[in-house]
């Protein structure tokens, strides 16, 4: 056999196996990825952040091939699932879906946090905008914004309103209100929205502020009652719901974001192949459709140092939200 021949064959045998390799090396110039990229989602299954992770995950396995399974840890403010991407590797192989309390809220919100959001990730890129609603059990007897202000005056306390978790924009959003209006509602923290909307659902817990995706079934099927957004504009695909402000509560405006981070450290090809995929993820095909059928708000996915710049002036803004509504150094 000649040297020519014996090299095809070879090649051939082997072609299956190195070609997902060899197609990803040529398009991006990078191997990468050689094995499956865990992507952690801070909250339970069903949510926004959840829902964007496996969105995200899927457009990453379709475009760099490989696998990119979605692991769910939530708990603790969103710190369990922040604290298993830190602890991994610095090599693109841990992404974290990090909402606005994993990369803003927490770190005025706690006394003392495991991690520092501006120096220990690295942004690939803002998904998505989440506003979020009011919404409450159609059994009690509330149908603005000021019918529950008047009810939270008449029972102090009684009232209680259910949250993905402490320090979740849904948590967050009751303290403000709290905060703006003077009444006392009792927090009843879950281990993420989902969850915390079927008991809403179901009455064990009377209202809560939901981010849109998961709840907005729910709206149309009457299971729940919309009140305001906690927008400063009202939401395109729901124009008939009031915000806040325009419900009489004004200086009301919270617009909690949904970002994709990795260990800082990363090398810059990596971080920049990702950040490259990502946008194009979220601006290709239908993406930005069903973005905003599900209640959510497209974003400028940004480049990993205007990313930078964003968490830093985030921290300090949500830092003002969370001493206005009174929970500064709450955990």
């Amino acid at each position: 056999m000649h040297r020519r021949q014996f090299l095809q064959l070879t090649a051939a045998a082997l072609s299956p196996a190195l070609a997902p390799s060899l197609a990803r090396a040529a398009t991006t110039g990078l191997d990468y990825p050689t094995r499956p990229v865990t992507i952690v989602v801070p909250f339970a299954p069903g949510g926004s952040t959840d829902i964007l992770g496996r969105m995200v995950g899927h457009g990453l396995e379709q475009r760099l091939g490989g696998s990119f399974p979605v692991e769910n840890r939530p708990g603790a403010g969103t710190q369990i699932g922040a604290g298993e991407a830190l602890r991994a590797q610095p090599d693109g192989y841990t992404l974290l879906i990090a909402p606005t309390p994993t990369m803003a809220v927490n770190v005025t919100l706690y006394k003392k946090l495991a991690y520092d959001p501006r120096t220990d990730f690295a942004p690939l890129g803002l998904l998505a905008y989440i506003p979020f609603v009011l919404v409450v059990n159609p059994s009690l007897p509330v149908h603005s914004v000021q019918d529950l202000i008047a009810l939270a005056k008449a029972k102090p306390g009684q009232l209680s309103f259910a949250s993905g978790g402490v320090g979740a924009a849904h948590h967050l959003c009751g303290a403000l209100l709290m905060s703006l209006t003077g009444i006392k509602m009792t927090h009843v923290p879950y281990k993420g929205s989902a969850p915390a909307l079927v008991d809403v659902v179901a009455g064990q817990v009377p209202l809560m502020f939901s981010d849109f995706a998961p709840a907005l079934g729910m709206i149309k099927a009457g299971k729940l009652r919309a009140l305001a957004v906690t927008t400063a504009k009202r939401v395109p695909s729901v124009p008939d719901i009031p915000t806040m402000q325009e419900a009489g509560v004004p200086r009301f405006e919270a617009l909690p974001w949904q970002m994709i981070v990795t260990r800082a450290g990363t090398p810059a090809p990596i971080v920049d192949l990702l950040n490259a995929q990502v946008k194009a993820i979220m601006t290709g095909g239908d993406v930005p459709e069903r973005i905003t059928k599900m209640g959510m708000l497209p974003a400028d996915t940004g480049t990993p140092a205007s990313l930078k710049k964003f968490v830093e002036t985030e921290v300090v803004r949500w830092g003002n939200i969370v001493r206005a509504a009174g929970i500064a150094g709450y955990v």
